[in-house]
Order: C-alpha cells, then structure tokens, then sequence
C-alpha cells in the first residue's frame, strides 16, 4: 500500500501563489506515475496536472502551475502562481503505474488539502 499526504493549502489573495507537497510512503516503487486533482463545490473532480517521464497539464492552468518531484524525498509538489478565485476547490494528490491509470481514478490518492483564493 501506498499512503499519500498532502499539505501546504490555504487561503490567498488572487495573484498570489501557493506550494502544494505531497508525501508518499509505503510501496512508493508501483507508482510511475503522480499528479494533481481538485475538486471544487458542486462540480466534479478535474485533472489538473501530472508528472511521468514528461509533464503534464489542464487548460486551465497551464503556463501558471509546475508539477515536480523529488524522488529521493518521496515527495511531489504543486507550484502554483497566478492564482485565481476559479482555483478554489480541494487538491488531492494520487498515484499509480500509469497516468491513464490514475485519471480513472485506480492508485493511490491523498485526502486533499483546501485551497482557497479570495478576489
């Protein structure tokens, strides 16, 4: 099993930014594959980006978010900067050997971390 915890969420101002970590532990070998989810009030969880052998993101953020890891740390981060009010939801962090995988919602997943961003 995996355990994946995320952390670094907030409250901010739009224009500002925020760095998301999420940490892994366990049988970290069987995930390829890791990025970042979110889900905001009343609608459904979207893909925001991930990170395999390239890099991967969502329309809507792509140019003011970075995905990363450190694999020697066990640990992913979402950089995100240009924050705004839209970017408000829940993010989760997940796993899995594949990304095609992980956007099926199979792996391993965090249990989310608030964010929120203020006009």
């Amino acid at each position: 099993q995996v355990q994946l915890v995320e952390s670094g969420g907030g409250l901010v101002q739009a224009g500002g930014s925020l760095r998301l970590s999420c940490a892994a532990s366990g049988r970290t070998f069987s995930m390829y594959a890791m990025g970042w989810f979110r889900q905001a009030p009343g609608k459904e969880r979207e893909f925001v980006a991930a990170i395999g052998s390239n890099t991967y993101y969502a329309d809507a953020v792509n140019g003011r978010f970075t995905i990363s890891r450190d694999n020697a740390k066990n640990t992913m981060y979402l950089q995100m900067n240009s924050l705004k009010p839209e970017d408000t939801a829940v993010y989760y962090c997940a796993g899995a050997v594949s990304i095609a995988a992980m956007k099926s919602g199979f792996g391993s997943w965090g249990q989310g971390t608030q964010v929120t961003v203020s006009s």
